[in-house]
């Protein structure tokens, strides 16, 4: 069998024989319209909880779009048209402020932002770019539920309508992608983001794919969006190809509620546990760095047998992602380093230490071999086996596990709910 899996923004094949497959796992997606804008138009005219957004902005003098950054794949060229649309049909003077949800990432380059909008929209409008670190950017809105102080971008706080477009997929700690997270860790102070991922909730049992209940990291996140005055998103659901298969417009969680539910059946796949697993990135631009390619990591986690191989693609062509990453994984003695992210208290917790507590988990269940463009050095320092083709990644598995090991193959890591 022959089969296609994404890598960067091309894909790489796989040959295996049909006997060594054990199984193929995908989403089940209904098929994308052709008419992708009219998904999101209708998304818009029947809203979900809220008035119609250009109801919502009549009168309205500062309104703030948070927008995804670089790292995700939200077809903002459709989405942000239709909201700026909306927004000045209802209050043609308002001035609109595009704010770049960062989170902690890297800013986004004038390149990448054309990119995402497109020329256009880029030259028109007034876009800001979060900075986590930028104390004139920030104000304090009191406490989040756990305790931590919730400082987001003033921008936000401060603006009149407080609007969001994103996307919702299963993720890996806070359950789903997508509404309440546009704020918290979007636009939120470094401190905050921190207090969210802190050990303690990124071990709850309620913090793993696909769980909304009892998820204390999910928790803080509305109360966040709660406080800062998230009025009304645009959030979309997409397939293997980012096509547009389902949008649901209208209050932060009525909205992103519908998403998740939209989600739960056709995301969730499960099979017995495989000595070798197979997974992607889902390709660009997620699989830009090794830090957002733990994402995938965790669906083969779910399948793999204790001691087995996993075979992950990300291109990672920015490398590592982030240097606090790399400096704990590339530590002798990850068990040591595990330890000392538990004795931290919340306020205390390290950039990217969450990613790393993950990554040593998978870890302590199965190699890993990372298919990728990164330097084979960098790739042994976080104790994975690196390979440049999915087929060699193969090899190398068959070869750790034994000629006769099967392989089960999850050829898009980031958009399932995977369990045994």
């Amino acid at each position: 069998m022959r089969i296609e899996l994404p890598y960067g923004q091309g894909y790489q094949t796989l040959e295996i024989q049909q006997e060594a497959l054990a199984g193929v796992l995908t989403a089940r997606m209904p098929q994308a319209p052709q008419d992708q804008a009219g998904l999101v138009a209708q998304a818009l005219a029947r809203p979900f909880g809220s008035a119609p957004l250009a109801q919502l902005a009549r009168g309205k003098k500062q309104v703030v779009i948070l927008a995804s950054d670089h790292t995700r794949p939200v077809p903002s060229r459709l989405l942000m048209p239709a909201l700026l649309d909306q927004i000045r049909e209802g209050s043609p003077e308002a001035q609109v402020t595009i704010l770049i949800a960062t989170g902690c990432h890297r800013q986004t380059s004038r390149r990448e932002l054309a990119e995402k909008f497109g020329e256009q929209i880029v030259r028109r409008e007034r876009i800001v770019i979060h900075d986590c670190d930028d104390e004139a950017m920030l104000c304090d809105l009191g406490r989040l539920p756990s305790g931590g102080r919730l400082r987001i971008n003033r921008l936000a706080a401060q603006a009149d309508l407080l609007v969001s477009e994103g996307f919702i997929e299963p993720h890996f700690f806070a359950g789903f992608s997508g509404g309440r997270k546009s704020v918290l860790p979007g636009v939120c102070a470094r401190e905050t983001v921190l207090a969210n991922h802190c050990a303690a909730f990124i071990d709850a049992p309620g913090a793993r794919t696909g769980v909304l209940a009892d998820n204390p990291i999910h928790r803080d996140m509305v109360f966040a969006a709660r406080r800062a005055g998230l009025a009304f998103i645009l959030n979309v659901v997409l397939d293997a190809q980012k096509r547009v298969v389902f949008a649901a417009a209208g209050d932060c969680e009525a909205a992103h509620g519908a998403g998740c539910a939209f989600l739960q059946d056709r995301c969730r796949i499960s099979a017995p546990p495989a000595p070798i697993v197979i997974t992607t990135n889902s390709g660009h631009p997620l699989d830009q760095n090794i830090y957002q390619a733990v994402k995938s990591m965790t669906a083969a986690e779910a399948l793999v047998r204790p001691g087995g191989v996993i075979v992950a693609l990300a291109r990672a062509g920015d490398g590592h992602g982030g240097q606090a990453f790399f400096d704990q994984m590339r530590s002798p003695d990850l068990d040591a380093v595990n330890r000392a992210f538990h004795t931290r208290a919340p306020e205390q917790t390290q950039p990217d230490q969450w990613q790393s507590q993950i990554f040593i988990r998978v870890l302590k269940k199965a190699r890993v071999v990372l298919v990728s463009d990164a330097p084979e050095a960098m790739v042994r320092a976080m104790h994975m086996i690196p390979a440049k083709t999915v087929q060699e990644g193969y090899r190398i598995a068959r070869t750790l596990c034994g000629p006769q090991a099967q392989a089960l193959v999850i050829p898009d890591g980031v958009s399932v709910i995977a369990q045994a």
